[in-house]
């Protein structure tokens, strides 16, 4: 503030209001370098775009100097070299695909190991974007739980398959936090997987724990109770419950009416005709 208001007094008025905000404080930094320093006489111009820089790498650190008998500390004026965090690189579970292996589009096409090295670099991982990296893997962990090789269906497969799904979902909202869309649809593969885990389970649970040992999945059970059970919820429920069976009997009531209608309607196109009243043909 004090250098401002001796800028502010070194310089006409119009001059200091016509300055913009940027050449104000080049102005205060220039004149502290001049006239506390004595560097160079002020002269109410900027200077030089060298000595500008020159004034604001010195400005930007608090600095103590000693000019004659009297001692100043030069505080900060603006920060312009802030201190950046860098975020911590988290390991992907792609980067143990060797990159010479080759894209699954290619892998069993004879023609592929003839060609030259370059053409082998563009078809190979090392070249490859992240979602046919995404395609490679999850082959990969569907082998390890395939029933047969023909097998491309069944339970195991979809839940190694979505296993590498989350994990490449669960990297990418780790790197982007603000994404809600990808952590919705990383929750909606997670329960998707929880239902077929849950079915093995019941189902086959030799092969639930063989899928979750391979797959490295720790299976923990649902809670026994979800919510805290109260009138309000109840009064709701059952209203739910009560409106669900009236529409039940409507519905059913229709299709009652409906199928009457259809068996009246066929009962008299089937009527039996007697020939002796007809009479007999001329």
């Amino acid at each position: 503030m004090a250098l401002g208001r001796l800028a502010k007094a070194v310089l006409q008025p119009k001059e200091w209001t016509v300055m913009s905000i940027f050449q104000r404080s080049e102005m205060c930094r220039n004149l502290c370098f001049s006239v506390v320093l004595g560097t160079r006489p002020f002269n109410g111009s900027l200077g030089s775009t060298a000595e500008q820089v020159q004034s604001r790498n010195l400005c930007n650190h608090s600095i103590l100097l000693q000019p004659g008998n009297h001692s100043i500390l030069l505080q900060q004026v603006r920060n312009y070299a802030r201190i950046t965090r860098r975020k911590q690189e988290t390991p992907s579970h792609l980067d143990d695909l060797p990159p010479t292996m080759l894209k699954k589009d290619y892998e069993n096409v004879p023609l592929v190991e003839k060609t030259d090295d370059v053409v082998k670099r563009l078809l190979s991982l090392e070249m490859a974007s992240n979602k046919e990296k995404l395609r490679v893997k999850m082959e990969q962990l569907a082998d390890k739980v395939r029933r047969s090789p023909v097998d491309c269906g069944s339970f195991e497969v979809q839940i190694a398959r979505l296993t590498a799904k989350i994990r490449n979902l669960q990297e990418h909202s780790q790197n982007h936090p603000k994404d809600k869309v990808n952590k919705r649809n990383m929750l909606m593969a997670i329960d998707r997987r929880k239902k077929l885990l849950k079915y093995l389970r019941c189902t086959r649970y030799d092969t639930f724990e063989n899928v979750c040992k391979q797959l490295g999945i720790q299976y923990t059970f649902p809670p026994e109770y979800y919510r805290r059970v109260t009138r309000r919820w109840l009064a709701k429920k059952a209203l739910c419950i009560k409106i669900y069976n009236e529409v039940r009997k409507r519905r059913a009531a229709e299709r009652q009416k409906q199928n009457n209608l259809t068996s009246s309607s066929i009962t008299k196109l089937e009527v039996p005709t007697d020939p002796k009243k007809e009479g007999t043909p001329v």
